[in-house]
């Protein structure tokens, strides 16, 4: 069994959109809470906050159609749904931690830049 994902455990994430995006919006993230094993819906919502049910249902879709994550439905009462990632989602392990490393190193000179040229996009 699988320890519970940490709620907290993107609170240290930037509250802007990745420099570098693999997939959507919230794939890096998915990968992350998948990375030690298969998770239910419902445990995948706790560290994502700020996801909804319907865009967190999208992503996963989407993973599911490029091949990242696997979905397997269990017949039980109450029905039972685990994702989990398959060996070409696993792949991406090394690029996200590259992409990573490169944001957290260039993050305050990426949102200066940023604000730098949305401020002369203003006077314009």
């Amino acid at each position: 069994m699988t320890r519970p994902l940490d709620p907290d455990m993107f609170t240290g994430c930037a509250p802007v959109r990745p420099p570098i995006q693999i997939g959507g919006k919230w794939t890096a993230k998915i990968i992350a809470c998948l990375a030690g094993g298969p998770r239910r819906f419902s445990e995948l919502l706790v560290p994502l906050r700020g996801i909804t049910p319907k865009t967190l249902a999208a992503s996963l879709r989407a993973m599911e159609r490029d091949g990242l994550v696997s979905r397997t439905a269990y017949a039980e009462k109450p029905p039972r749904v685990e994702y989990e990632l398959t060996s070409l989602g696993r792949t991406l392990f090394r690029p996200l931690a590259a992409a990573c490393g490169w944001t957290s190193a260039h993050l305050p000179k990426l949102i200066a830049a940023r604000a730098a040229h949305d401020a002369g996009a203003e006077l314009s």
